[in-house]
């Protein structure tokens, strides 16, 4: 997968593609980031990207020239699946729309700031607005380093066990089920009997409980779903 960010604050990005899994995915060459420095396409002074918005109002908006400079600049090096913009008014962030975006093989990230875009980047780029909340960020980076994260961990190689991520909360719309470590008794506080009793069907069936149950008590909507 090759995923392109554009942004105007790129050393925001950086640290986190720089350890754990998403390093480990780099290293692997399963997948390639590049960080674009939106301020490299504008040739305004003092590399201005943004601009007071027509018919007054508080706050800057992003200039489309330099975005379709930058965009039309990378689709000429690849074909891309998707032309992702962060934004609060976006579709919001699920398992579901990380599954789908994990088998893609080409994807461009815009991150707003300031305001947000000028209407016309959205109306004629973007094939796909995301959202990771209902509140707002002061720019579209750290959403767009938890899109990546939920992305880049279901891409096969990624994770050292291939069926761990199929067992993550929210992959069957339920909350995942109470996880238990060495020692199975610490301070009198005892793991469930049944966990250590080595009977893996009786265990899947006691899991499979345990997430509707917890799924029921903190979660109902997705029972509704």
């Amino acid at each position: 997968m090759h995923i392109d960010i554009i942004t105007v604050v790129p050393d925001i990005l950086k640290s986190p593609f720089e350890a754990s899994i998403m390093k480990r995915s780099i290293e692997k060459g399963l997948v390639k980031v590049q960080f674009h420095n939106l301020r490299d396409y504008t040739d305004t002074n003092y590399k201005q990207v943004d601009d007071y918005q027509f018919g007054g109002g508080a706050g800057m908006v992003m200039m489309i020239e330099p975005i379709d400079k930058c965009i039309s600049k990378l689709k000429s090096e690849r074909d891309y699946d998707e032309i992702i913009y962060m934004t609060p008014d976006g579709e919001t962030l699920n398992q579901g729309v990380a599954n789908q975006l994990s088998l893609k093989g080409n994807l461009i990230i815009l991150c707003g700031h300031y305001k947000g875009v000028d209407q016309r980047v959205r109306d004629h780029f973007i094939t796909k607005e995301i959202s990771v909340g209902d509140y707002v960020l002061s720019g579209g980076e750290l959403g767009a380093l938890i899109l990546c994260d939920t992305i880049i961990r279901l891409i096969p190689g990624v994770l050292g066990n291939e069926t761990s991520a199929l067992t993550d909360s929210f992959q069957d719309n339920l909350l995942a089920p109470p996880i238990y470590t060495r020692p199975a008794e610490y301070k009198g506080w005892k793991v469930p009997e049944v966990l250590t009793s080595g009977n893996f069907p009786k265990i899947e069936t006691w899991r499979e409980e345990q997430a509707y149950q917890r799924t029921k008590d903190r979660r109902p909507d997705l029972l509704d779903e």
